[in-house]
């Protein structure tokens, strides 16, 4: 008898009722967030934290229990459930013809749509190859030096310990260093919109979420309200000027 591994996940399926509340509330949860007086490293950290548990709070009210086994499809969506609980049913030639249907136009249309984003956004097209066969790798070759294979950590160590710590105990002239004028100093110009929404077009929108359970997609939706990023923009800006990261953030 075959044995399945199946774990339970709470997740959010995209494109879905879900999915469009939890954006909805979280733009909620950023325009009511108090970012114009953080005055301090403590008021900072606990305005992130702030935030991060009712990100939470909106992602556990709005996921479901989902079941997943190896057979998992991340194609699969709401509109497969009623033809295969149909087949289920009556077990029927038709209704199976029809689910297989189903199936086939459900495929094209994912991965249409995944080939689709690789090419006009990440321009990325090693991202497909989880989708073919994986091919061996080309045969290794061992790293050389003074002629001879560096086949043991000895070797391996001596070559790159001369190599990348050649100039090791040489003597320096450090008199040159007053030949450098020295440049006024500069102060750190405030973030502006157009850079947040530069870096977020160059984000993967496929790529797994942090703890936080945003993933670049979501954000690319709440940031486009003109409010959201506006609190981001604070938060950035007083982590520069405090000289502080939050520790949720690392």
């Amino acid at each position: 008898m075959n044995e399945f591994i199946t774990t339970s996940k709470l997740l959010i399926q995209q494109n879905s009722k879900q999915e469009n509340a939890f954006i909805k509330e979280v733009i909620s949860v950023f325009q009511n967030l108090d970012t114009l007086n953080i005055s301090n490293k403590e008021c900072l950290e606990n305005t992130v934290n702030s935030l991060n548990s009712l990100i939470n709070q909106v992602w556990n009210k709005n996921t479901k229990q989902s079941r997943i086994t190896r057979h998992s499809k991340q194609w699969w969506n709401n509109e497969c459930n009623q033809p295969i609980n149909k087949y289920r049913a009556s077990r029927s030639l038709e209704s199976w013809k029809k689910f297989r249907r189903v199936v086939k136009d459900t495929k094209r249309t994912f991965f249409n749509t995944k080939i689709q984003e690789v090419a006009s956004k990440s321009h990325s097209p090693w991202e497909l190859m989880n989708w073919v066969n994986k091919r061996k790798l080309p045969t290794t070759e061992a790293i050389k030096y003074n002629g001879n294979p560096c086949i043991t950590t000895d070797s391996l160590w001596e070559a790159l310990h001369t190599t990348f710590n050649s100039a090791l105990h040489r003597p320096i002239d450090e008199e040159v260093l007053n030949e450098i004028k020295p440049k006024p100093t500069t102060i750190w110009a405030p973030f502006l919109k157009e850079e947040f929404h530069q870096a977020l077009t160059k984000c993967n929108n496929s790529l797994a979420p942090g703890l936080d359970k945003l993933m670049w997609r979501h954000l690319k939706t709440i940031l486009k309200q003109d409010t959201c990023l506006a609190q981001i923009i604070n938060i950035a800006n007083m982590c520069i000027h405090l000289e502080h990261w939050p520790s949720h953030f690392k």
